[in-house]
């Protein structure tokens, strides 16, 4: 993947504060094409309409949680090669597992830096500058 100026990222998180911080994040490192939802639904929705490289989604959510949306962008033909991130409050070793069976990408742990952030992106794309 080339600079970080070329991906596509959508950020999934029901807190609003959480999406501001993962935008700015990504802000610093480059990276400008950035959706925000508050919901799996709303971005799956969003995904199908315009894809995406990378899927930055929480797993604590209401109604559908990270594992499942993960899940459904996995069995979906046309987003299953898209990149996916879970973003946790927890590490134990059940959730990551989960969620490497379940094709996950990569997982960040919160809270994180830009450096963590950046860190987990080039373990996917390789280096983004």
């Amino acid at each position: 993947m080339p600079a970080a100026a070329k991906l596509k990222v959508v950020v999934v998180d029901d807190q609003m504060t959480m999406r501001s911080l993962v935008r700015t994040s990504l802000q610093q490192m480059g990276v400008v094409e950035i959706r925000e939802y508050p919901s799996a639904g709303e971005a799956l929705q969003g995904l199908k309409e315009a894809p995406t490289h990378l899927v930055i989604s929480d797993f604590n959510m209401p109604g559908i949680d990270g594992l499942e949306f993960l899940h459904t962008v996995r069995t979906d033909a046309a987003l299953k090669s898209t990149a996916f991130i879970l973003l946790t409050g927890r590490a134990d070793k059940d959730l990551v597992q989960r969620a490497a069976q379940l094709g996950a990408n990569n997982y960040l742990v919160k809270p994180f830096t830009v450096a963590n952030l950046k860190g987990k992106l080039e373990q996917v794309f390789g280096p983004l500058s």
